[in-house]
């Protein structure tokens, strides 16, 4: 015999386990649904990799460009406009999930994610204003620091589904590419959304346990294999040199414990569903190698204790910073050791109790049960979202018809990356308030599992146990790799470059840009000039971005030592949708106060309404009608474009002003834009192109100022 070291011995091992994984994966994949999940191989020299480091650059830089299209408010409001207020001193909008009284949202990721670069983007700001006349503080910064800052955590994603493509031998050219150019990552990655947040965890959650599960098998197999030949070893030199060999293999099964306990302590604390992506996750790693000779119900138990106990620490500093934050526990109590159970919050329970109660979710919208799965699903992942739901029942009618061959083994790969996508969006479902970005944590094993269909076929092989015409014409002309790669790629590039545009750029993008436009405007008034801004049909104004010094600061004047505060002289008031009649009025009252202030105690103001400008033509007519009576004007100031309103969309049949020109006494400039009446041919090129521009005008928001119509 010769002498093999243990090292040696266990790298032979390990790579005859992971060719075994290998083979058993696609030959369970060629074979049943996970036909479907195919992990064929692609050529070693893909283009993909060129085109997927092309596209991450495109990340790069549609944070700077920057991208202005506004998803959900939470994008801002539960991050950037908090922190702002709390480190520049800002006049912001804390909403109520920070009331001290009942907090529900965690400031620990947020404090260390955003609060800390905010105090280093502070520091730097005072000397690159100093010295070289540069401020770090505008508008521009505020909107493009913090994305900068996502966009950077975007890439664990890829990292992580890189590092798990390697770890089983998957090829990641294509994965890379098809994650690359979806518009989850191209938009939602890049905002400051909780979710993205959870997106990474769960994609740094999802490697670490794919890798201690391939880890744990080989040295599960190997420990097998040396006990199978210790028992069979005839001589004594046998039986000791696998004994020793079997003694140097390395522990597995506690292996990143710690790391995983941390990953979900932040990420429930983040956003406390992430407990339901987590979930299926820690019991795939809890479960690695039940039902082997070396692996019993008393190492299970084990690892929950550890898990537990390793999730403590990091358990009591999230704690302890939410607590100090929201001034239940202070310094002073600290020191004089008068602390109790009172002086700690624990936001993510109050998250859960307040979410467990369906009339508080039902505040927010109610959505069916379907929702998550026929709409978020695909409106997310287009061609793949459909095609995992297709998998899914496929799977289900397999275990109906007694098929259990052809699924995938509970403890496998595939099956955590199963359990991944599907036990959220099941679980999600239940809640009957559901949006799109709260599941967009399944983005990465969801591109593992299917992305190779975009470019290998629906079907590698006939999928029918009975052929039949028509089951030949649908193979040949759908399901077969000559065909459908065509039409899929097709629909996944469309898809995803016109979703980048629109929520990327067009949907709400006119409000960024509106409070860009009073931050100048604030600075160039006169200091006695109260500035009033109503809005109506669109998403709240993020003020953090108007850059106004709070209010609620107390102050001290150097000079004699009083304290004061600063004099609101900025007004925000946000109707949502009202409908234009009432809206009308208020705006009447707001100007009959303002007139009567500036009478009494000579307060000089200007009156603005910003308003999608597909509800100017109806806005127009109420103030022509009422003019007379009310004695208000409204006159155009400035159209942002591009803007989209979904509670305002834009009239394609009717008439609009054709350059928006909302003077009254100017309100005959209108296009037709059908006019059965019309004696010209309605089809000409001037009357195509007058059409064209008038709707072209509607996706914009326009601002107004309105005045007091003075009696010539």
């Amino acid at each position: 015999t010769t002498s093999t070291s243990p090292s040696s011995l266990f790298g032979d091992f390990s790579a005859l386990f992971r060719g075994r994984i290998c083979v058993c994966v696609s030959a369970c994949s060629d074979k049943s649904t996970i036909s479907n999940m195919q992990f064929q191989s692609i050529k070693p020299k893909d283009p993909s990799l060129v085109s997927y480091f092309i596209l991450s650059f495109l990340r790069i830089v549609l944070v700077f460009v920057p991208q202005l299209g506004y998803i959900h408010p939470d994008e801002f409001f539960q991050s950037v406009e908090v922190v702002a207020g709390d480190e520049y001193g800002l006049e912001v909008t804390r909403t109520w999930e920070f009331n001290t009284t009942f907090p529900i949202r965690s400031m620990a990721i947020t404090y260390f994610g955003l609060k800390v670069p905010f105090s280093l983007l502070r520091f730097a700001s005072m000397y690159s204003n100093y010295y070289l006349g540069i401020n770090l503080r505008g508008s521009y910064v505020t909107l493009v620091f913090p994305r900068l800052l996502m966009v950077a955590l975007s890439f664990v994603n890829d990292w992580s589904l890189y590092r798990i493509c390697r770890s089983y031998g998957l090829q990641y050219q294509f994965r890379l590419l098809t994650l690359a150019s979806s518009y989850v990552m191209l938009v939602y990655a890049t905002h400051t959304f909780s979710n993205s947040i959870e997106m990474a965890l769960c994609s740094l959650l999802l490697y670490t346990v794919s890798d201690c599960m391939i880890h744990s098998n080989t040295v599960i197999y190997q420990r097998e294999f040396l006990e199978e030949k210790y028992r069979k070893a005839q001589r004594t030199v046998e039986k000791v040199r696998f004994y020793k060999l079997k003694m140097s293999l390395p522990s597995h099964s506690l292996n990143r414990c710690v790391l995983m306990a941390t990953l979900c302590v932040a990420g429930v604390f983040n956003r406390p569903t992430f407990l339901l992506f987590g979930m299926p996750l820690v019991f795939h790693w809890l479960l690695r190698g039940m039902g082997t000779k070396t692996v019993s119900f008393a190492d299970f138990n084990l690892r929950i204790m550890i898990f537990v106990l390793s999730a403590i620490p990091s358990l009591v500093l999230f704690i302890v910073i939410d607590s100090i934050y929201y001034g239940y526990l202070t310094m002073a109590e600290i020191e004089r050791q008068e602390i109790g159970i009172n002086n700690f919050v624990v936001t993510p329970v109050n998250f859960i109790r307040y979410n467990i109660i369906a009339e508080n979710t039902a505040q927010h919208g109610v959505h069916p049960l379907y929702t998550h799965v026929l709409v978020n699903v695909p409106l997310l992942y287009n061609v793949l979202g459909v095609l995992a739901i297709f998998s899914l029942l496929f799977m289900i009618y397999r275990f109906a018809t007694n098929d259990y061959t052809s699924l995938p083994r509970a403890q496998s790969f595939v099956g955590l990356m199963l359990s991944a996508i599907f036990f959220p969006i099941i679980s999600l479902s239940l809640i009957n308030h559901q949006e799109a970005r709260f599941l967009i944590p399944i983005t990465v094993p969801l591109v593992l599992l299917h992305a190779p269909k975009l470019q290998v076929g629906l079907s590698s092989s006939y999928p029918f146990k009975v052929p039949s015409r028509f089951k030949d014409f649908l193979y040949h002309n759908l399901l077969c790799p000559a065909v459908s790669p065509k039409y899929l790629l097709k629909i996944w590039y469309t898809a995803n470059v016109i979703l980048t545009l629109f929520y990327g750029f067009l949907h709400q993008g006119g409000v960024y840009q509106l409070a860009e436009y009073f931050s100048r405007q604030v600075d160039v008034r006169s200091s006695n000039v109260h500035i009033h801004l109503v809005t109506s049909h669109i998403y709240s104004v993020p003020q953090c971005f108007v850059g106004l010094p709070s209010t609620e600061t107390l102050l001290v004047n150097p000079d004699n030592g009083q304290k004061y505060r600063r004099t609101k002289q900025f007004f925000l008031y946000e109707y949502g949708s009202l409908e234009l009649e009432q809206l009308y009025r208020k705006l009447k009252l707001l100007v009959d106060v303002c007139e009567m202030r500036s009478i009494s105690a000579n307060q000089r103001y200007r009156l603005y309404l910003a308003i999608p400008s597909s509800l100017s033509e109806r806005l127009n007519d109420i103030f022509q009608n009422r003019s007379t009576a009310a004695l208000i004007k409204h006159s155009q100031v400035r159209v942002f474009y591009p803007h989209l309103s979904i509670e305002a969309m834009p009239q394609v049949f009717g008439q609009h002003p054709c350059g928006i020109n909302t003077d009254v006494d100017e309100l005959d400039d209108t296009c037709p834009i059908y006019a059965l009446e019309d004696e010209q041919n309605p089809f000409s090129v001037g009357r195509l192109l007058k059409q064209f521009s008038s709707v072209a005008h509607q996706f914009g928001l326009i601002l107004y100022r309105i005045e007091v119509r003075r009696i010539k």
